[in-house]
């Protein structure tokens, strides 16, 4: 077995001698006050060699022109075979390009926007997949009109995760401070097949969640039995008015010194 062995490219000394003719190409595309000094030289194949000048424009720090010459084989002169600018060490670049379809995200669809799925996408599987009782029936009732894909274990599992750790999940503010959990709530409507046991559909017009998918483990202040739930005070300290009160030396002590007898031989009806 042979090793194929790649030759590198040789500069060749016309081409490389060429700084002028690379300088001045750059100069006719640009203004010659954004061409800077000469950076150096690079082998892009036989007789053919690319030649970088600085770029002295504010707006493209950190880039660099770059004008590839070449010699045909047997030739004496050099042509210009094209003129760009290139990115240097430092060079402020856009973003990495990401697929439209990774960059979107929930909320993104609008009115009239289509979102097709690809065929491969891992998140649906062949409808004849579904096999429980609640499809059966469907399928006998619409013969012949079942749906081509249906929601994979790998979708499900997806979706229950990101249910369960959203803002309708048991770890948020709103269902920390609810009376109970909406499994308990006459509101709460589970969902049919095998994500009947974990989540379902609010249905209180005045709870937060009103028609939205829950867990069975969140909760919110319009729990059905909200009002007859045992509701805890918490003691409060007694309040003390200390803004108008009587110091000792201003209270009157009566007079306990007068006698019986004094008091029975003053008149009737004396006053």
């Amino acid at each position: 077995m042979s090793r194929t062995r790649s030759r590198a490219a040789v500069l060749d000394p016309a081409c490389v001698a060429a700084v002028d003719l690379a300088r001045a190409a750059v100069e006719e595309n640009v203004r010659p006050e954004h061409v800077g000094e000469h950076l150096g030289v690079e082998a892009e194949g036989d007789r053919v060699v690319t030649h970088y000048f600085a770029c002295l424009d504010r707006a493209y720090r950190g880039w660099r022109w770059a004008a590839t010459v070449a010699r045909a084989a047997r030739a004496r002169n050099v042509t210009v075979s094209e003129v760009v600018l290139l990115p240097g060490a430092g060079a402020l670049l856009p973003p990495q390009w990401v697929p439209w379809s990774e960059r979107l995200r929930p909320g993104d669809l609008g009115v009239g926007d289509l979102l097709p799925t690809s065929e491969d996408d891992d998140r649906l599987a062949p409808g004849f997949t579904e096999t429980d009782d609640e499809t059966d029936r469907q399928m006998i009732f619409e013969y012949g009109l079942g749906r081509a894909r249906v929601l994979s274990r790998i979708g499900r599992d997806r979706a229950v995760r990101r249910w369960h750790s959203g803002e309708s999940g048991p770890h948020t503010p709103l269902a920390h401070a609810a009376p109970a959990q909406c499994s308990t709530c006459g509101f709460y409507w589970p969902l049919a097949g095998a994500l009947r046991i974990g989540f379902g559909v609010c249905a209180n017009e005045f709870a937060p969640d009103d028609g939205r998918v829950v867990a069975a483990d969140h909760g919110c202040g319009a729990h059905s039995e909200a009002a007859v739930l045992p509701h805890q005070v918490e003691p409060t300290s007694p309040i003390l008015d200390d803004l108008v009160y009587d110091t000792a030396e201003d209270v009157t002590e009566p007079d306990l010194t007068g006698s019986v007898d004094d008091a029975a031989s003053e008149p009737l009806g004396h006053s």
